[in-house]
Order: C-alpha cells, then structure tokens, then sequence
C-alpha cells in the first residue's frame, strides 16, 4: 500500500469547494469512476512545505490527500490532482483543485460558485490553516 501525503486541516470549518469554471479540470481526474474536479483556496503559514512535499510525493507516484474535517467533525479525505501557491495581503494562499466522486454527500448546489474565477484573490478568507 503506498503511504498517501496529507494536507491537513487542523483547525477551522470544512473548505469550501467551488466548481472551477475550467474545462481542462476535468481531465485531472479521468478515469473509469465518476469523479467532479472542484477547488478551494486555504490561507497557510507552510505553503512552500506543502508544495514542497505534495510535488515530491507526485514524483515518488503517491497520491496527495486533503484531509478535513467535516460538518460533523468526521475526518474526510480527497485526492488532490492539482495545487497553486500564492501571495495574498494576509500571507500564503493555497488553492487546490481536488476530485471528488460525483455522488459525494457532504456537497450540494450551495457549496458551488459557478463564477470562473483566474486570480480567486478576491475571494473572502474563511481563516483555515493547515499544515
């Protein structure tokens, strides 16, 4: 069995995912399940750590996992296919891009923006950290 990477939510409410908007998401996660590709963005105080350690796992052939907890306090995990680090006025913003199945409950038309948004820079800061 090969030892996922984990990014780990430690404090804070779930993400927030968000449709991307962008076709070329979809072909992160071809493959014979039904699985949606969506995002989220996380502020961080280890993101070049992060990055750092979900690119070697990448080249390794691990999987990179978030893991969260959900509304209920139940740990959760999602394979993250795709992730950007970026400067925002408060710090570190990572935004990731994971798949999820498509019949995944704990989502439902409200957790989606169907906005396409390039920079997300813009978006409201939901305070999570993670390492």
């Amino acid at each position: 069995m090969v030892e996922p990477e984990l990014i780990e939510i430690i404090e804070g409410p779930a993400p927030e995912f968000r449709q991307t908007g962008q076709m070329w998401s979809q072909s992160l996660s071809a493959g014979p399940e039904a699985n949606d590709v969506v995002k989220c963005q996380l502020r961080t105080a280890t993101g070049s750590d992060i990055q750092a350690r979900s690119e070697l796992a990448w080249q390794e052939g691990r999987p990179v996992r978030l893991d969260f907890p959900d509304e209920w306090g139940m740990r959760q995990q999602l394979d993250v296919v795709a992730l950007r680090l970026s400067e925002v006025e408060e710090g570190q913003m990572l935004t990731l891009w994971v798949s999820i199945p498509a019949d995944f409950d704990e989502l439902d038309d409200d957790d989606f923006d169907d906005e396409d948004d390039e920079d997300d820079e813009d978006d409201e800061d939901d305070g999570l950290f993670f390492d």
